[in-house]
């Protein structure tokens, strides 16, 4: 058994934030199912939004969060966000968080699709691995942060788990930590005061994503299974350009900031097409390029569109997309020659758990923070580069919420170890890698970035099957991280799914052929 003040669920920017914060009150702990570096903030390329500098304003970034979400966004989270930007990229700043400068010295800004100014704070193409490397030292050299690495949270504790029946609808559940898997395969008791989710998306539930292997809807599925409240799983982000590598997973992201800098879409015979789509042409929001490149796919039969820089100053290419030049380079592709094929990929989960404007769950002492969280800063779509600042200004308003109540609650250390009686040991893993492979045929082929209800219902039907059969699998055997990730993909799929059948529109990420396109909601 394990004791902290905080508990923590996740290493990406959110909780290593949070971490940083909660330290200055009492003890911390990190469970992360890999190393600390690898999560989607990590792999995080374009950059954070600062509204900072004139002629860029709130309402102007407000504005642009809000048509981008189609205004399903809560306006307050939107103003919430937007408004502590300055302060959360001061905090990166002072913590020794690199951004790029022009030669006189002052950020040289980025622009992407959907914004109306250049308000983009970036390094290079790599901001995500730049916030990650600040943040992660700070936290390895905090006497009060402890880092369990390679340990797997399998379910949150709460009263179910000490005997007390605890009704859907009762809203006084609280959570008292998590059970956890070690890397020795015993699973520990993690008690604490407070609990933080931070444990990103899900975008491995398909078959195509951007996210490292970790991303497999965890948190979601926990909190779930918790009984918190799970809203807008329909709403998934298809990043428009993924470098086209079939024998590559996860799929390479070619990030917004090259079209922001003059990037053009081509489709598979060099011709531009955006044009037919809307007048930002490839500077148009996500959701919109991403449907425009799968339909020029479907009509002409190719599995990619290209991405051209040729004409772009090679120097300048060099210097602001290293990256991104390298590692086109490793498979035979010169940016700067030739033009990067592109497909769209899994990328971002706009929904998730529900939380209040202090990253407050429904269930007590439990925060989400994050892309595992739903803020209401998204509403149907997300803005590009809002999702780093997202996981900031939450996750320091969880740290300062947690502070008024730190003296209200103590550590209940009245939990029952885990219960394992009766199962096995499962030598069967193909019959794990079999329906992880279904699942993620499955979600692609009908609850992608076009849907039908046709396609939504024959999907409903399939993961109806995988999650009676795993569940199955899941209560004899002991327990291990295959199974616990295929069990909470499965439950994520499920969640996306009837909550893409239950919306009769079509609006923001959500695409039905079967019901009319909104942007706006009825």
């Amino acid at each position: 058994m394990y004791t902290f003040d905080f508990l923590i669920i996740g290493s990406g920017a959110a909780g290593l934030n949070f971490a940083l914060n909660a330290s200055k009150l009492g003890s911390v702990a990190i469970i992360t199912k890999e190393e600390i570096f690898n999560t989607s903030t990590y792999y995080a390329q374009g950059g954070i939004v600062g509204v900072m500098f004139p002629p860029d304003n709130f309402e102007k970034h407000i504005k642009d969060t809000l048509e981008a979400g189609s205004y399903l966004n809560d306006r307050v989270a939107v103003e919430i966000t937007s408004r502590e930007s300055p302060d959360r990229i001061k905090d990166l700043i002072e913590l020794g968080v690199r951004f790029d400068k022009k030669e006189t010295g002052v950020y040289d800004l980025a622009r992407e699709g959907g914004h109306s100014e250049s308000r983009i704070f970036h390094f290079k193409d790599k901001t995500g691995y730049e916030i990650e490397r600040v943040l992660s030292n700070k936290v390895l050299e905090n006497p009060n942060i402890t880092i369990f690495d390679h340990h797997f949270a399998i379910e949150l504790i709460t009263q179910h788990h000490i005997g007390i029946n605890v009704e859907d609808e009762i809203d006084n559940i609280d959570c008292f930590g998590a059970y956890v898997l070690t890397p020795q395969g015993k699973v520990e008791k993690f008690l604490s005061k407070f609990t933080v989710l931070a444990t990103g998306g899900s975008g491995n539930v398909y078959l195509t994503t951007t996210n490292p292997t970790v991303a497999t809807g965890d948190g979601v599925a926990m909190a779930y299974r918790a009984k918190a409240q799970i809203m807008d799983m329909e709403f998934f982000q298809f990043h428009p350009t993924a470098l086209f590598n079939p024998k590559e997973r996860p799929a390479f992201l070619i990030t917004e900031a090259l079209r922001g800098y003059g990037a053009v879409l081509k489709d598979i015979n060099g011709k531009e097409f955006m044009h037919k789509y809307d007048p930002r042409k490839s500077l148009a929001p996500r959701d919109i390029v991403a449907r425009a490149i799968d339909n020029e796919m479907k009509l002409s039969g190719s599995e990619h569109v290209y991405l051209d820089c040729r004409h772009i100053n090679k120097d300048e290419l060099l210097e602001h997309f290293p990256t991104i030049y390298a590692k086109c380079l490793s498979i035979g592709i010169d940016m700067t020659k030739e033009m990067i094929p592109v497909v769209p990929a899994a990328h971002y989960q706009v929904g998730g758990v529900v939380v209040d404007y202090s990253a407050r769950t429904k269930i007590n002492r439990l925060y989400a923070c994050g892309e595992v969280s739903r803020t209401g800063l998204h509403g149907a779509n997300r803005l590009g580069s809002n999702s780093l600042l997202e996981a900031l200004v939450f996750s320091y308003r969880a740290a300062k919420d947690a502070e008024k109540y730190f003296n209200d609650y103590s550590i209940n250390k009245n939990i029952p170890e885990w219960n394992d009686e009766g199962v096995k040991l499962n030598e069967e893993l193909v019959l794990i890698t079999q329906e992880v492979k279904e699942l993620n045929q499955t979600m692609t082929a009908y609850v992608g970035i076009v849907r039908s209800n046709l396609r939504l219902n024959r999907a409903l039907k399939r993961i109806q099957m995988l999650y009676e059969e795993t569940e199955e699998l899941y209560k004899k055997s002991v327990v291990n991280r295959q199974i616990c990730e295929l069990r909470n993909m499965i439950l994520v799929g499920y969640l996306i799914t009837t909550m893409a059948i239950s919306r009769k529109e079509s609006i923001g990420l959500h695409y039905n052929i079967d019901h009319p396109f909104k942007t706006k909601p009825q």
